[in-house]
């Protein structure tokens, strides 16, 4: 019984401080109806009913109308070899799609990926021949 009351204060501290949290973080011109220091007073002074409440009010985290859309850059032959289209738009608001919006080439990714890593590789390993 005890365990179980200890896991549950533990909880709501910790529900408490993510609410105070994101309340502190959020903008002042996003934050719903109060000021963002009335509202960080709200969850500080009535702990659990503030967080409950700066909860329910809040707007959601990802507002789709907020994003920022890159603008890639292209030379002069590649725009004029391709337009921007739609599905552009919504592969550069993607979190997946931001990576193949780009204009310059895709560097290797891992150390199997580059060539010259591969190289420098196989000549130490000639070079140091194994242990027996």
């Amino acid at each position: 019984m005890l365990l179980s009351g200890a896991l549950f204060a533990l909880f709501m501290t910790g529900f408490w401080l993510y609410c105070l949290t994101d309340a502190v973080l959020t903008p002042a011109r996003d934050c719903p109806g109060l000021s963002k220091r009335a509202w960080v007073a709200v969850i500080v002074v009535t702990f659990i009913g503030g967080a409950f409440a700066w909860l329910i009010a809040r707007r959601p985290a990802r507002d789709s109308a907020r994003l920022v859309t890159p603008v890639p850059r292209w030379s002069e032959r590649q725009a004029e070899s391709r337009r921007w289209t739609g599905a552009d738009d919504a592969a550069a608001r993607h979190p997946a799609g931001r990576g193949k919006v780009t204009d310059h080439p895709a560097a290797p990714k891992g150390p199997d990926d580059d060539p010259e890593f591969l190289r420098a590789l196989g000549q130490t390993i000639r070079r140091n021949p194994p242990v027996s």
